[in-house]
Parts: structure tokens; C-alpha cells; sequence
């Protein structure tokens, strides 16, 4: 990849100082992820970290199938893969001072399959940026949509089944185990905060009003 010289002063916050020479930003719908060469071919095997060898998420999807694992992204959320595979590895690369974002950017071929270029710690903060971005407008969509009384209580139903269906489908593709019981208790828990969310919405937009799921009522404030 082709590097330009960056001012640490000028890095984004949360971003490690560590950084040296940056790489060019990929663009934010992560199209040309599977076209560029492997960075893992260039002799950096000896020297990839114990933590990045042994990490094992994503391994049920390669680069054959980055396309597929993206399309399935765009059509059910508002992120890429390349959004979703890196949000994950900020969360797992974590530390008390910050993010390891050299360390994701070097090693991101070894930590996911289907991501074959290494990045800058600053494409790596852009992603992570753009991932938190669209997660707090979804969700600003989704609880106005919740509050303002355009779905009924079982369409609202239908849109939490379906979020949370596709939700634990990429966990599970990251490699996480869910227990059957596990997914019962969090979708009840999501069902009574969604019923709480209708109750009181409607208590801000009436006066006094009658709860649509058991029916008492109440006045705003109460």
C-alpha cells in the first residue's frame, strides 16, 4: 500500500500514537477488501503476535465469500462487513489505554479471513467511527419509530424478532456460542423493555392514556 506521512497530533481520539507511516483509507463500503493482495504473503508470518494467531472469530467465512458476507450486511443493516469485522476486533483489542489500532491494521489479514489488506490505524479508527456512527442513527430511527405509534404492538414485535434474528446470526458467524436459553431470556428482556418503551411514549404524547398492552391508565408524569 502506498504510505503518507501523518502528524500524530492530527490522529483521530482513540487512536494509538504508535501508528508511523499511514496507510491510504479505504473508502467506507469496503468494495475493494477482497481485490487487493494478501498482506500475510509478504514474509510477516514469523512476527504476527501470540494474541493474533490464536484468535479465532470468523473463521466460518473466507475471502471467497466477503462478497456474500456484504451484500447479506447491506441488505438487513447499515454497515459493511468491513464496519461489522472491525468493530468487533476494536471491542476484542481493547485495553485500559485505548484501542490497539497499529495492531489490528498490521495484522488484519491473520485476524480476518476474509479481509486480505493491512490498514492504517487511522482507517482502522475511520471504520470504527463509521460503525458507531450508524449504530446511534439506527437507532434513533428504530426508537422513533418505536415512540411514535406508527407500528402496532405486533408489528413492533416483528421488527425486534427480526433484528434480533439477524443480530445473533453475525455473533454466531463471529463464533459465538448461543445457548438456547440464553436466546429465550434476552428476548423476553427485549419484549418487556419494547412494551415499556410503547407505555410511556404514549404517556408524552396524551394527556392521559390507556396502555395498549394491559390496558390501565394513567396520566403524563404519573
Amino acid at each position: 500500500m502506498t504510505d503518507t506521512p501523518a502528524d500524530e497530533d492530527d490522529l483521530p481520539e482513540g487512536t494509538d500514537a504508535a501508528a508511523g507511516a499511514d496507510a491510504s483509507v479505504p473508502t467506507d463500503d469496503g468494495a475493494n477488501d477482497n481485490q487487493q493482495e494478501a498482506a500475510s504473503e509478504d514474509g510477516r508470518g514469523d512476527n504476527v503476535p501470540d494474541d493474533v494467531r490464536k484468535y479465532d472469530r470468523f473463521k466460518k467465512i473466507d475471502g471467497s465469500t466477503y462478497e456474500r458476507a456484504n451484500d447479506f450486511l447491506r441488505d438487513r443493516t447499515y454497515i459493511t462487513a468491513r464496519e461489522w469485522a472491525i468493530a468487533r476486533l476494536c471491542a476484542d483489542f481493547r485495553t485500559e489505554t485505548g484501542v490497539e489500532m497499529t495492531k489490528i491494521g498490521e495484522n488484519l489479514p491473520e485476524l480476518v479471513p476474509f479481509m486480505t489488506d493491512t490498514y492504517s490505524p487511522q482507517a482502522v479508527n475511520q471504520a470504527r467511527a463509521s460503525f458507531e456512527e450508524k449504530v446511534r442513527k439506527a437507532g434513533a430511527t428504530f426508537l422513533y419509530g418505536a415512540m411514535c405509534d406508527f407500528f402496532t404492538a405486533e408489528e413492533l414485535d416483528d421488527v425486534m424478532y427480526e433484528a434480533t434474528e439477524v443480530a445473533k446470526f453475525l455473533l454466531e458467524v463471529e463464533g459465538v456460542d448461543l445457548a438456547v436459553e440464553d436466546e429465550l431470556e434476552a428476548e423476553d428482556r427485549i419484549s418487556s423493555v419494547m412494551r415499556d418503551v410503547r407505555e410511556q411514549s404514549a404517556a408524552l404524547r396524551h394527556d392521559e392514556v390507556t396502555c395498549p398492552e394491559c390496558g390501565h391508565e394513567f396520566e403524563v408524569g404519573e
